[in-house]
This record gives C-alpha cells, sequence and structure tokens, in this order.
C-alpha cells in the first residue's frame, strides 16, 4: 500500500524510474514531452497528464511502425492506490512480450520499490 504520490513519482520521476529500471530514463510530467525508459528500448510523448490521476503516452518499441498507447489511471480509497493500466495498439507480433514485460520489468518493479519503501 502506497500512497498517490510515490505511485506518481514511480511513473514520471526519471530518478526514481531509474531505481526501478535501471535506466537510463528520459521522463517529464508534461503534455508533449518525449520520454525513453531503457536507454531508448521504449520511447514516445507524453500526450495527456493530470497530477496524480492520469498519465497517458504514446509507446513505440523496436520498429513499430505506429505507436501503441498506454493509459495509467491512479484511484485512492482508504489509504490504498490501485493503478489501472491500458495498453492498447500493440502490434500482435509483440503482445505476449510486452504483456509478460509490464508484469516483470514494469508493474512489478514498481510494487517491490514501492513496498521497500
Amino acid at each position: 500500500m502506497a500512497p498517490q504520490d510515490a505511485v506518481w513519482n514511480a511513473l514520471v520521476n526519471p530518478k526514481t524510474i531509474d531505481e526501478w529500471s535501471g535506466g537510463p530514463t528520459k521522463m517529464s510530467a508534461k503534455v508533449g514531452v518525449k520520454f525513453s525508459l531503457w536507454g531508448g528500448d521504449i520511447w514516445g510523448k507524453n500526450i495527456k497528464v493530470t497530477p496524480k490521476k492520469e498519465l497517458v503516452q504514446e509507446w513505440y518499441g523496436g520498429n513499430w511502425d505506429k505507436p501503441s498507447i498506454a493509459s495509467f489511471k491512479l484511484t485512492h480509497k482508504d489509504g490504498c492506490t490501485t493503478l489501472y493500466l491500458t495498453h492498447s495498439e500493440v502490434p500482435e507480433k509483440e503482445f505476449d512480450s510486452i504483456d509478460k514485460g509490464w508484469d516483470e520489468y514494469y508493474l512489478g518493479e514498481i510494487k517491490e520499490l514501492l513496498e521497500k519503501g
């Protein structure tokens, strides 16, 4: 159970992202800003930012022709923050890898970092 501020920070603060991802990261909590994760393995642009509530990004990986859309929504109730992830427009041949990656390398790592405090 992490505070909403801490979960948001883990999504948008490049120093915190480097802690859970191993970096290097370029990220910002501003609309229109280009980002990159894992030294450019994943990159894109923030298309919607509602601080501490919603982050929507265009995502690219590999040689994708068009971006996928990753949407993170945060809610907080009774001391518990819930993060909802929707990732659409993922190329079919990449789907299994991306699905596994969310659990193993992204959300799982954020959860582990936040549980350490």
